[in-house]
């Protein structure tokens, strides 16, 4: 297949963390859906990133297969845009390396989320999770692609990014890299946890309820939102209303996303109504959108061989295209051409 080059480029990774969230959902993939239309994308599960954290080998695999499944589910489509897992083109290795020269201790110090990731027990972080940031420029820039979503933990990284790439423009007296532009989408819905409205929703949370996967059946979707913490009171009218109040905030924001309504439209339909009709319509309305969803991610899992088929497809389609770009700046740098 011939990659559509008059089309901006995008790049976007996903770290490879099984089946996705309704908060990774409507934060992020909707989102990567629709940027297929009027972009060449390029999509990728990074578990090369995934290992800066100790990863149980088989759990890796499985899980690498359950995100692509996902992705593929939600409506990426691998047929007309690129969608591969980030181990299988050899080039982002190698950029990231050389980044990791270009790149300077005083910019990594700066990161905060290493800081926030290490923790206290900075000296027992591994190596990988300090230099992330490096492998990230090179995710991008090894595809000469020039737009990133980005939401805001991720800010500070693309800025380095574009650091980095200046600062090699610079060294080898080239203009070589592009300068990368993230591409914001708007006010992202941020879900967060069904049993803390103050928590961001995380499959890292060990209660099932706080979440809903992209997988769970319809039963257990109704279930969770029913059980889902509120408060007493009774649904505002206005959005003004939902100040302190953030399960109440919480439930609206999901019901405005999936209905792309904006949350003075939800209210003034719900507002002086209890919870239990609200939370009723609310899992109708995340039924309808998960249903089809859950359903293809089950099937394409059932055929693991085929989607691993899939993402070689990708990593191929992938290569044909950093592979150039990253040895010509191994040219630039002065590295021997490869037989």
């Amino acid at each position: 297949m011939t990659e559509n080059t008059a089309l901006p480029r995008i790049f976007s990774g996903i770290q490879p963390s099984g089946v996705p969230t309704l908060g990774n959902y409507l934060g992020a993939l909707r989102n990567w859906v629709r940027l297929q239309e009027g972009h060449a994308c390029i999509f990728c599960v990074v578990d090369l990133h995934a290992i800066t954290v100790w990863q149980e080998p088989r759990a890796l695999a499985a899980q690498t297969r359950e995100m692509a499944a996902s992705l593929i589910a939600c409506g990426i489509d691998p047929e007309r845009h690129i969608l591969f897992h980030q181990s299988a083109v050899r080039a982002h290795a190698q950029l990231a390396w050389i980044f990791n020269c270009v790149a300077r201790l005083g910019w990594l110090n700066r990161m905060t989320q290493f800081k926030d990731k290490a923790g206290k027990d900075r000296e027992a972080a591994s190596a990988g999770l300090y230099v992330y940031p490096n492998l990230m420029a090179a995710d991008i820039l090894a595809y000469h692609a020039t737009r990133v979503p980005v939401g805001d933990d991720q800010k500070q990284h693309l800025e380095l990014a574009n650091d980095i790439a200046q600062k090699f423009n610079h060294d080898y007296g080239v203009d070589f890299f592009p300068a990368i532009e993230p591409l914001i989408m708007g006010p992202a819905a941020r879900v967060m946890s069904l049993r803390d409205g103050t928590k961001k929703m995380s499959k890292s949370d060990p209660s099932e309820q706080s979440r809903i996967n992209l997988t769970d059946d319809n039963d257990a979707i109704a279930l969770k939102i029913r059980r889902a913490k509120t408060d007493p009171a009774p649904l505002p009218s206005e959005p003004a209303g939902l100040e302190g109040r953030p399960e109440a905030r919480n439930l609206v924001g999901i019901y405005a996303a999936l209905a792309d309504l904006p949350t003075a439209a939800v209210l003034a339909e719900h507002g002086g109504k209890g919870f239990g009709a609200f939370k009723e319509a609310l899992a109708s309305l995340v039924i309808a959108h998960l249903a089809p969803i859950a359903a293809e991610t089950r099937r394409l899992l059932a055929d693991p061989g085929a989607i691993e088929a899939v993402l070689r497809a990708g990593a191929s389609r992938a290569a044909a295209i950093a592979d150039p770009i990253v040895a010509e700046a191994e040219r630039l740098v002065g590295f021997l051409a490869r037989a």
